[in-house]
């Protein structure tokens, strides 16, 4: 996995995570490992990934090879140089892997959908009627998406009372996380040109982990008519690593059967699912972290090479380091929604965080973290967290 790290006062640049340590690519280059590979001599050493991205899939895929090989049976090719080449993660400053153009947050996952309309429409379906025909999405806000462990300010905004006649201008009583995962955009498309969705995953540069805070109570106030505003714009977590997309061929699925079949551009012809396990850790300020949700991106109904074939059918173009989210990624089970809203149903059944009390939503000095995980060769694989404290 890649990202940007700084450490002993140094300037940004680009890391490989390698278990506990990161693997300091531009000394890797200096010492001429690289040295076939067509790059810039500049390119880790930039504050973000953009101009690594846009190297292109197949110098990324020789990179991965190369690093790869070096790291074999524990490092030994770089044995006399460890102290050289890598820093233990745990004394490096993490930065945003990218810097972000633009983003889009999808509403893919189905079983997060269909609860929200159970909570918020009872008596009618509990699925917008557009939801099976095109996976819905709004326009979020890029400037607020920060890097995993950065504190999370509660936000002010406009609201309803419980059984008030008018709004109040308060902080919010219903915070919230939203399990997600980011999906970095690779390759710019031509503005007015939508990408087929046969070629969609040749746009995606890496996966991330991804939390769209959100203030319940501004957001049920103010979404209709147009959607979210401040109830999410406060801010957005977004991982400090990422990972390939082609990393994740050995862990592609089948998807939901889709009915009705969407439209023609949006049929895919091969498995467009992931396996990827998720997980949502809550540590209040007084106690010991533990899991309040285990699910699974198979269960999102719209695949990633679908929203960026909608994304893009009306002529949008998509630049490198814009972030797709995927939206809410909850289960069939209780302890497998990505959500407070779900989990407590909108405050309705608190949950216990073992002898440390119970929670609806967030409380000041409470840590979310949000984990993902992939099987690979035997082992699993952790993607790089989603980490936020809570604090007025």
């Amino acid at each position: 996995m890649y990202g940007i790290f700084s450490y002993d006062n140094a300037n940004p640049q680009v890391g490989f995570k390698y278990r506990d340590r990161i693997l300091d690519l531009e000394k890797v280059r200096l010492l001429g490992h690289f040295g076939s590979i067509p790059i810039d001599e500049h390119v880790f050493l930039k504050p973000v990934l953009n101009d690594f991205i846009r190297l292109g899939q197949a110098i990324h895929q020789t990179i991965g090879q190369r690093i790869n090989a070096l790291l074999a049976n524990d490092a030994i090719a770089l044995a006399d140089i460890q102290e050289q080449v890598f820093v233990p993660e745990s004394k490096a400053q993490m930065h945003l892997p990218v810097s972000v153009g633009d983003y889009t947050d999808f509403y893919a996952g189905i079983h997060h959908a269909e609860n929200v309309g159970r909570i918020f429409r009872p008596d009618g379906p509990p699925l917008p009627p557009n939801y099976k025909h095109m996976p819905v999405a709004y326009h979020g806000r890029a400037s607020s998406i920060v890097v995993s462990g950065t504190p999370i300010r509660r936000p002010t905004g406009q609201f309803m009372e419980e059984n008030g006649k008018n709004p109040v201008l308060c902080p919010t009583r219903a915070l919230d996380f939203e399990l997600e995962l980011g999906l970095i955009i690779g390759k710019q498309s031509a503005f007015g040109e939508p990408v087929p969705v046969e070629d969609a995953e040749d746009y995606i540069f890496g996966v991330a982990v991804f939390n769209d805070w959100s203030a319940r109570d501004i957001q049920r106030w103010e979404y209709q008519p147009l959607g979210p505003f401040l109830g999410k714009n406060f801010g957005s977590t977004l991982s400090a690593w990422v990972l390939p997309f082609y990393e994740l061929e050995p862990v592609r699925i089948a998807g939901p059967v889709q009915e009705p079949a969407p439209l023609p551009y949006l049929q895919i012809h091969k498995p467009g699912h992931f396996d990827i396990d998720l997980e949502v850790w809550l540590q209040p300020a007084d106690g010991e972290a533990i899991c309040i949700c285990r699910t699974n991106a198979r269960n999102l109904y719209w695949n990633f090479a679908q929203m960026i074939a909608h994304h893009t059918v009306g002529g949008c173009n998509l630049n490198v380091g814009d972030v797709l989210a995927t939206g809410t990624i909850s289960g069939t089970l209780p302890n497998s929604c990505g959500s407070l809203l779900e989990l407590t149903w909108n405050g309705e059944r608190a949950i216990a965080l073992s002898d440390t009390g119970m929670r609806t939503f967030l409380a000041d000095g409470d840590t979310v973290t949000l984990r993902a995980f992939v099987q690979k060769d035997g082992n699993s694989l952790e993607l790089g967290p989603a980490t936020g404290l809570i604090y007025s």
